[in-house]
C-alpha cells in the first residue's frame, strides 16, 4: 500500500544476512559479504520485520535525492537563461524588482532577484530608458529593434518560480514524512494503547513527486526552447544556423545534439502523467487504494535525469555562441564561470566532432554542480 513493500522487503533480507547485494561492482549473495566483511545480521523480535517492511522510507529516500537534484536543476536553468538574455543584450525591466513585486507570488521574486545577482556585473545587459525610448525619433514611425523579448527569454521568472515553489514545498513534505512514524500499528507505551491506521501510506511523496517531476518537465521544456531560440537563425538574427562556427552547408554545428534535446524533453512531457492517480486495487482489495509512490519517485528521478541531459545541450551551445560573439570580457561573473568551466571539458570547435564524451562531461559537471 505504501508503495515500498516491495523495495523493503529486499532490503530487509540483506539486514537479517539473506538476498543480494551490490559490492565492489558485482552482484553477490549477502552471506558471503557478510562473512568476509566479518558482519553479521540482526536479529529481528517481534513486530520489528513488519516495521522494517511497512512504510515509506524507499520513496522518501529517493524523494529527497530527487528535490536536491531538482534544486541543482532549478539553479543552472535561471544562469543559463541569465547568460542567454546576456547574449541578446536584453534589457532589465522583465526580472526588475519594480516589475516582478507586482506579483505576490514568492517563487517569481526569488527568481527575479537571483537573476539580478547573478547578472549585477554583466557590461551586456541593458536599461530601457537608456536606449529603446531615447533613441526614437519623431520621424520614426516603427522602433527598429524588438521591443519584446521572446517568452523562453523574458518570462524566466514567471516560468522558474512555481518550479522554486513547488521544491520548496516537496522539500517541506520530506522533511516531515522522514521524521515522522509511518508505522503500522502504531504503539503508544504511554497510555498502553494500539492504534490501527495507516500512517505507512505513501500518498504525500507519491503526489509530492508527481507535482516536482511536472515542473523539472517545466523547466526542461524551457531549457529546450530558449536553445531552439539559439539554434534558429531566423528567430534570433544574431548567431548562424545551429550555432556553426564551421563553414555553413559543409558543417553541422549543433544541429546533431538537437535531436537529443528535443527527443528527451518530449519523454519528460510523456512521462510527466501523474502516477498519483494510477491506483490499482489488490491484496484482495483489502489495500483497495494505494499510493505507487516509489513508482513515482523513480520516475521522476528519470525525468530529472534527462533535464541534465537537455540542460547540458543547452550549456554547450551557450558558450559556443560566447565564442562567436566574442563577448567573453563582457559577459557577467556567472556566465564566465560557467564558460571557463565548460571550456575545460570541450574546447570550442567548428569542425564536425562525436559530441557524446563532451556531453557526458559536461553533464556530470552539472551534477556536481555547488551553489
Amino acid at each position: 500500500a505504501s508503495g515500498d513493500l516491495v523495495q523493503l522487503a529486499h532490503l530487509a533480507l540483506v539486514l537479517i544476512g539473506e538476498g543480494e547485494v551490490f559490492f565492489e561492482g558485482e552482484r553477490k549473495l549477502t552471506k558471503e559479504v557478510f562473512e568476509s566483511e566479518g558482519l553479521q545480521p540482526i536479529n529481528v523480535e517481534i513486530r520489528e520485520g513488519l516495521a522494517l517492511m511497512n512504510g515509506t522510507s524507499v520513496m522518501s529516500g529517493i524523494g529527497i535525492v530527487n528535490a536536491y537534484k531538482a534544486s541543482q536543476l532549478t539553479e543552472i536553468s535561471i544562469k543559463l537563461s541569465c547568460a542567454i538574455n546576456e547574449l541578446v543584450q536584453a534589457y532589465d525591466d522583465h526580472f526588475s524588482e519594480s516589475l516582478n513585486a507586482t506579483k505576490k507570488h514568492l517563487g517569481q521574486q526569488k527568481v527575479a532577484e537571483k537573476m539580478r545577482g547573478y547578472l549585477a556585473d554583466s557590461k551586456l545587459i541593458r536599461k530601457r530608458e537608456d536606449h529603446l525610448y531615447t533613441s526614437f525619433e519623431e520621424q520614426d514611425k516603427v522602433f527598429k529593434e524588438k521591443v519584446q523579448e521572446y517568452y523562453s527569454l523574458r518570462c524566466v521568472p514567471q516560468i522558474l518560480g512555481p518550479v522554486l515553489d513547488t521544491l520548496e514545498y516537496t522539500e517541506d513534505v520530506l522533511e516531515n514524512e522522514i521524521n515522522s512514524a509511518n508505522d503500522n500499528p502504531i504503539i503508544n507505551v504511554e497510555d498502553q494503547h494500539v492504534y490501527h491506521g495507516g500512517n505507512f501510506h505513501g500518498d504525500y511523496i507519491s503526489l509530492e513527486m508527481d507535482k516536482l517531476k511536472i515542473v523539472v518537465t517545466k523547466l526542461t521544456m524551457l531549457a529546450e526552447r530558449q536553445l531552439n531560440y539559439l539554434l534558429n537563425a531566423k528567430i534570433n538574427e544574431i548567431f548562424p544556423p545551429f550555432v556553426n562556427l564551421g563553414k555553413l552547408g559543409f558543417n553541422f554545428g549543433m544541429q546533431g545534439v538537437q535531436f537529443t534535446a528535443t527527443s528527451t524533453t518530449a519523454e519528460s512531457q510523456m512521462l510527466s502523467n501523474p502516477m498519483y492517480v494510477h491506483s490499482i486495487p489488490n491484496n484482495n482489495d483489502n489495500q483497495d487504494i494505494v499510493s505507487m509512490g516509489t513508482n513515482a519517485a523513480v520516475i521522476c528521478r528519470k525525468v530529472i535525469e534527462n533535464a541534465f541531459e537537455v540542460l547540458a545541450i543547452e550549456a554547450i551551445t551557450i558558450v559556443q555562441a560566447v565564442e562567436y560573439l566574442g563577448f567573453q570580457d563582457q559577459i557577467s561573473s556567472s556566465t564566465r564561470e560557467l564558460y571557463t568551466d565548460i571550456r575545460k571539458i570541450i574546447p570550442a570547435f567548428s569542425e564536425d566532432m562525436v559530441m557524446y564524451p563532451y556531453l557526458e562531461g559536461v553533464k556530470q559537471y552539472l551534477k556536481n554542480y555547488k551553489y
